[in-house]
């Protein structure tokens, strides 16, 4: 199944089962995912939108969500913030796990002895590496400043 009809079916759940905050999330992203459509079928390249287009969505959709967080963690919004902890945790629940502080840690500490990196001018070659095999898994924006420190000592 893919990941654009079991994103369809949840949401006709969450309309049966009258759950507000869900049937917003949901329709966030399906309008998200209508618009990805459009811009898929207009301009040069036409193609049809995969699951690696919804995952990248979802992944900014997610970011979207905890630059909010931390906005309103700041400024002691609890009603906000707990609607977009909740979405945010429906969002992160159709994408793979992603890996912890430590394992990513561990994963660019070896990437970097792999690949014999010693200076920040590497951090693109192992940036590269890190994507061609951890690409859904990893979070890049900890990896990146992982990296620096590393590759700064």
């Amino acid at each position: 199944m893919s990941l654009r009809d079991k994103i369809d079916i949840d949401y006709k759940n969450a309309l049966k089962s009258k759950d507000k905050i869900k049937i917003s999330t949901y329709r966030l992203i399906l309008s998200g995912i209508k618009d990805l459509d459009i811009s898929n079928r207009s301009g040069p390249n036409k193609k049809d939108t995969n699951d690696e287009d919804i995952k990248k969505l979802l992944k900014k959709m997610i970011k979207q969500r905890s630059e909010s967080i931390d906005i309103y963690k700041k400024n002691n919004r609890t009603d906000l913030l707990e609607v977009e902890e909740k979405e945010s945790e429906m969002l992160s629940g159709y994408l793979p796990k992603q890996l912890s502080e430590e394992e990513t840690e561990k994963i660019c500490t070896q990437m970097v002895s792999k690949l014999g990196a010693n200076s920040i001018k590497d951090m693109g070659k192992i940036m590269g590496e890190l994507k061609k095999q951890y690409a859904d898994s990893l979070d890049f924006a900890k990896a990146g400043s992982l990296l620096k420190g590393l590759l700064n000592k």
